[in-house]
């Protein structure tokens, strides 16, 4: 705005000063011309006085009628004695003697000029063509004609001190009022401009505060909209405004179809997972009991009958961990009591040697007691998991360290390994439902791809955090805990509806 008014003040500027620089010089030729006029029509009207005879008294008086401040002079002889000269200068009045009728038309003086200025006199070309010379010193530019007259020069000029005075004077009133101009439009339109998006800013507010909400798990309240006072359709701001809780609605609504359709699912795994639990149970009986009876059984039927019970225990297995997963996505409440996690890394350690003796198995214990608030069996879960995705995932003979440790807030849990590492592609989506490592981490059982997930559903539940970092030959997950005290904790089901699905 101030370049555009900056543009404009100078073309209505620049056009005013051009205009006045013709006018004030045209005034000037007029003056020129009529100063030359009345120079060199002095005879006339005045019978036996001849032009050579005027010319001779320009040389010693100036004409009647110049303005004071105009040069007259004449190249010619000296009257006296004959030398060519050059005569008269500025022309300025001499006050009367005493006693003197003074006539204003006739009386006058010459000043003389500076030898320099003279000699420019002298060079111009007797065309009587209107120029412009610089006569220097105080004098200043002046506007000169300079003719032949019987066979001698003659110059006439006027100021133009005055003409260039007052172009000055206009270009610097019009250089400032377009200064003062541009100061005052910024102070105001800066004030009118932040005034007038005021509205902008709050619709920008709301869009901060909705992009702050965590849409992406749980039930959504998009209760976020623009003011209806900022959703006035006449306006270009009040058009985003509406614009802006046109999409919250339709975002709103996606978000309640897509909370409603993940509670249908959850709830048809819950009711799916818990009805499948029975025949499972049943087949796994009939099963076992087949393969105890007391009639011979073909070898062959043996097989197949280990098999069904084999596959039955891997289907109750995950019918077990998909049920948890339902249970706490639906926020069902954990136990709440004191946990040594110390005690707790010491049996899930040597539950993990029983279950793979041909690994390293080494716990990293503090010299104090580690406890926390929470679900012992979920907690004990969680390491079981952390260490049968280690005991999977990596070559017998590998070493896995199991640490504890606290800080001022927070109870540490660490499984460490030595194996090959998480694929870098793989650890963003390692803690998700069903997510398995590829051919770079060989497994020696078969995995579910859930259990990672319950880790991190499980350390959620309990307001904690579960994180992994892994590069070839050193892979470590850490799970951080509360670290409060029985008294000032608060129950833990509060926090399960926060999982991370």
């Amino acid at each position: 705005m101030i370049v555009l008014l900056a543009a404009l003040g100078l073309l209505v500027g620049g056009a005013a000063e051009i205009f006045l620089h013709k006018i004030l010089y045209d005034r000037a030729n007029d003056r020129l011309t009529e100063t030359t006029t009345r120079t060199l029509g002095g005879p006339r009207g005045r019978p036996g006085i001849t032009q050579d005879d005027f010319l001779d008294y320009l040389k010693q008086h100036p004409p009647g009628g110049v303005q004071p401040g105009s040069i007259v002079m004449v190249f010619g002889p000296d009257p006296a004695t004959g030398a060519p000269g050059a005569f008269g200068g500025v022309v300025a009045f001499r006050p009367p003697t005493t006693g003197e009728r003074f006539d204003p038309s006739e009386g006058g003086d010459y000043q003389s000029l500076p030898d320099a200025a003279v000699r420019d006199l002298a060079a111009l070309a007797p065309t009587a063509e209107h120029v412009r010379v610089d006569l220097g010193g105080d004098r200043g530019d002046y506007l000169v004609s300079s003719q032949f007259v019987h066979n001698q020069v003659v110059v006439t000029g006027v100021s133009l001190a005055e003409t260039q005075n007052t172009l000055l004077s206009v270009g610097l009133v019009i250089g400032g009022g377009i200064l003062l101009s541009l100061i005052a439009a910024g102070v105001a339109g800066a004030y009118i401009v932040r005034r007038t998006l005021e509205p902008l800013n709050r619709v920008a507010a709301t869009a901060t505060r909705v992009s702050e909400l965590r849409l992406d798990r749980g039930e959504v309240e998009l209760a976020q909209r623009v003011p209806v006072e900022d959703t006035d359709a006449r306006t270009e701001v009040g058009q985003v405004g509406a614009a802006l809780n046109r999409m919250l609605d339709h975002v709103g609504n996606a978000l309640e179809a897509r909370h409603n359709s993940e509670m249908q699912v959850r709830q048809f795994v819950a009711d799916a997972s818990h009805e499948l639990r029975t025949p499972l149970a049943a087949i796994r009986g009939y099963a076992e009991l087949s393969r105890r009876s007391r009639l011979p059984i073909p070898e062959e039927v043996g097989h197949v009958l280990r098999r069904v019970e084999s596959e039955a225990v891997r289907m109750t297995t995950l019918v077990e961990d998909l049920l948890l997963l339902a249970r706490l996505d639906a926020g069902r409440p954990l136990d709440h009591e004191p946990v040594d996690l110390t005690m707790l890394v010491v049996d899930a350690v040597s539950d993990a040697h029983a279950a793979g003796p041909r690994h390293d198995w080494r716990p990293a214990l503090p010299e104090e007691p580690v406890s926390v608030i929470g679900d012992r069996a979920r907690l004990h879960q969680v390491l079981a998991n952390l260490l049968a995705n280690a005991r999977t995932h990596t070559p017998e003979g590998t070493t896995v360290t199991v640490g504890v440790g606290a800080t001022d807030h927070e109870a540490l849990l660490t499984v460490t390994d030595h194996g090959p590492g998480i694929p870098a592609e793989l650890q963003p989506h390692i803690f998700e439902r069903f997510a398995r490592g590829d051919s770079s981490r060989s497994r020696a059982a078969g995995s579910t791809g859930l259990g990672l997930s319950i880790v991190h559903a499980v350390v959620t539940a309990h307001r904690g955090t579960v994180s992994v970092r892994s590069v070839p030959g050193r892979t470590e997950f850490t799970v951080r805990l509360p670290l409060t005290s029985p008294d000032a904790a608060e129950p833990v089901h509060q926090h399960v509806a926060e999982v991370v699905q």
